[in-house]
């Protein structure tokens, strides 16, 4: 068995399952394809280059969790704030697909189940929690900091439990359940407090220079005050 990859390595969850995720995997990319052609212009482009560098850059930092699969900063909730989710996702899937291609890190076989961990419910679950947190804090840069902080450490976790659900359905070791699911959501947490002051700091120096370039500003920017005018009669 493999045990010095990054991610999901090749042989931790069975053919039939991997194949599935694969499938799963490659029809909501298509579909974040399709949404992210509304957001991309000449200001979100760029952007999203710089962060699938950083996040290239700090997902380099991993820590073994089990045999075969290591725990490291994913930058999801980071990307969802700066660029979207449906970019935010492409940047986390093209860096999972470039470890994978070009430096072994995770099994090619566990591509799709990789993918679907980080690149998809990491990004869906950081948005939400974005989305609903910039509805009742500040929309500055200490509420952003804050909603980065709290987003980055559950959907860390959503992540890991990612995980745990394609194992017990084609798991091919005989790890008990609950504990893979407890080892995988205590240390996961651990590292999302990481990848929370690391997001944090980001997004929040980010909106003190040019908050015009954080999309999570623009999109759940407050709405402007209706004023009515009066007609004399």
């Amino acid at each position: 068995m493999e045990t010095t990859a990054m991610h999901i390595a090749n042989g931790i969850v069975d053919g039939p399952v991997s194949a599935v995720f694969a499938v799963l995997a490659a029809a909501a990319l298509a579909f974040c394809v399709r949404r992210a052609r509304n957001d991309l212009d000449d200001r979100l482009a760029p952007m999203a280059g710089l962060v699938a560098a950083f996040i290239f850059a700090v997902q380099m930092l991993n820590f073994q969790v089990l045999p075969g699969v290591s725990g490291h900063l994913l930058g999801g909730t980071l990307a969802v704030i700066l660029v979207g989710p449906w970019v935010g996702a492409l940047c986390v899937s093209t860096v999972l697909i470039v470890q994978c291609l070009l430096f072994a890190d995770g099994g090619l076989t566990a591509l799709g189940l990789n993918v679907t961990n980080m690149a998809l419910l990491g990004t869906a679950a950081g948005y939400l929690l974005v989305a609903g947190l910039l509805r009742v804090l500040p929309r500055n840069a200490r509420g952003l900091a804050v909603t980065a902080f709290v987003a980055s450490v559950i959907s860390v976790v959503v992540a890991s439990q990612g995980f745990v659900l394609q194992y017990a359905l084609g798991g091919t070791t005989e790890l008990s359940l609950p504990w893979v699911s407890g080892t995988m959501a205590v240390s996961h947490t651990l590292i999302g407090i990481g990848e929370g002051l690391i997001a944090a700091t980001t997004v929040a120096t980010v909106a003190k220079v040019r908050p015009d370039l954080v999309y999570a500003l623009r999109r759940f920017r407050k709405p402007a005050p209706v004023v009515e005018v009066g007609v004399n009669a």
